[in-house]
């Protein structure tokens, strides 16, 4: 298992059942799933509540970039790239690299960054539109548990196929009942929750042969 994401993700103190008391959790789900402007850059109980570039992605992009050899001319793709950070930050890190990003969101890749829009598009993890072997590594940060069993089974197989050498998934999970239920209370997209264990399984069963990372809810 690779540890990047935490390199940025904090534990911090969460109101788990204020999340579910100060608002209907199912109505404000139905909002965040179209993942347009509310889920983005609306409110802070509908989604990111204004999801702008700070720079933090950097650290991951160079750590990634450590770990797996980056070299100028090498592809990279990043499955749900949102607006474009964390591709972004590889561009700087490597000057030279080749990125591309796909995100179910239409809102998300009509504001990506400038520098590295062109190279995404709006599409599903469940069918890449590049050939076998293409991309030198391919990512997923927080995105293939917002999928169903159908489709996430085929994300797996897609990048999968896509990736010629490294990949890295990074998902929700949870290891005992508190953390399932923090995780249930907190998310607004989730579709798959998987103990950790589950997503092994799931790896194996779809030949998925990458790197892993899990977020809990503690």
């Amino acid at each position: 298992m690779q540890e990047f994401v935490s390199l940025v993700h904090k534990s911090t103190k969460r109101d788990y059942i204020a999340r579910v008391n100060e608002i209907d959790k199912a109505e404000v789900a139905e909002v965040a799933i179209q993942f347009g402007y509310d889920y983005w850059d609306g409110d802070r109980l509908t989604g990111y509540g204004g999801y702008k570039y700070d720079g933090r992605w950097r650290k991951v992009a160079d750590a990634m970039v450590e770990s797996y050899g980056i070299k100028p001319g090498m592809r990279i793709l990043d499955v749900g790239s949102g607006k474009g950070f964390l591709l972004h930050d590889f561009t700087e890190s490597v000057p030279g690299v080749e990125v591309a990003g796909i995100d179910i969101s239409s809102y998300a890749i009509e504001h990506t960054m400038d520098s590295v829009k062109p190279n995404c598009q709006v599409g599903s993890a469940a069918e890449l539109p590049w050939p076998d072997d293409y991309f030198d590594l391919v990512i997923s940060i927080n995105t293939l548990h917002n999928l169903y069993l159908p489709d996430l089974w085929s994300a797996f197989q897609e990048i999968e196929r896509v990736g010629r050498v490294a990949k890295y998934i990074c998902v929700e999970g949870y290891r005992n009942e508190r953390e399932k239920v923090n995780l249930m209370y907190w998310q607004l997209t989730c579709r798959a929750f998987h103990t950790p264990e589950e997503w092994r399984f799931l790896f194996e069963k779809t030949g998925y042969s990458g790197d892993h990372e899990f977020i809990y809810f503690e």
